[in-house]
């Protein structure tokens, strides 16, 4: 055999891998992108992907926590009081994950402590006795006093964790548009992995 011969079969062979190769690639680029649609579609339509950044949720969510909230049950079965949901705050630029306190047309004040609706006493069972004995001052109470009254399109939403969450205290009501998704299911850590 030739030199020229062992060029041509080493050149062949070289080819041939090339094409395996280049199959494989093609094959991970589309696995690839195709994932990334469905990831897309799922995130807009079905869930979203919830990535925590703060302490305003503690315990009940806590930060660096990973999860989804469900975009479907918030379309379909609206919004209930106490509920834990999305809102695409525009003017903080991310998502906010709060706990809604007031419904469209209620009145929502605090006084001493205490939830009411229009006049009503509401308990809130979901915050942690202990751990706001812990983060209170002595003589004060988690949540300050303040009264607002809700418009028609206006949810009221606060964060578990009073003393440090940035909320509709803050920002003032939010519109039913802009809550896009309820309820929190954590994947990550390990340790919080469930539904909130």
């Amino acid at each position: 055999m030739t030199l020229k011969d062992r060029l041509k079969d080493m050149a062949a062979v070289i080819m041939l891998w090339l094409m395996i190769a280049l199959d494989d690639i093609k094959e991970i680029v589309s696995t690839v992108v195709v994932t990334l649609l469905v990831v897309m579609l799922c995130n807009s339509f079905f869930f979203k992907i919830v990535s925590v950044d703060g302490t305003s949720m503690q315990p009940t969510v806590m930060d660096g926590s990973y999860g989804f909230s469900n975009i479907v049950s918030r379309k379909l079965g609206g919004i209930d009081r106490f509920d834990i949901v999305v809102i695409n705050s525009e003017s903080r630029g991310k998502n906010l994950i709060k706990r809604v306190i007031g419904l469209p047309g209620e009145t929502i004040s605090y006084k001493d402590g205490k939830l009411y609706v229009d006049g009503k006493v509401y308990s809130e069972d979901f915050l942690d006795p202990e751990y706001m004995a812990s983060q209170t001052p002595p003589g004060k109470y988690f949540t300050k006093d303040f009264s607002v009254s809700l418009g028609e399109n206006e949810y009221f939403c606060l964060g578990d964790n009073r003393l440090v969450s940035a909320d509709s205290r803050v920002y003032g009501p939010f519109s039913n548009e802009e809550i896009v998704a309820k309820n929190i299911f954590v994947v990550f850590p390990f340790k919080y992995f469930g539904k909130r």
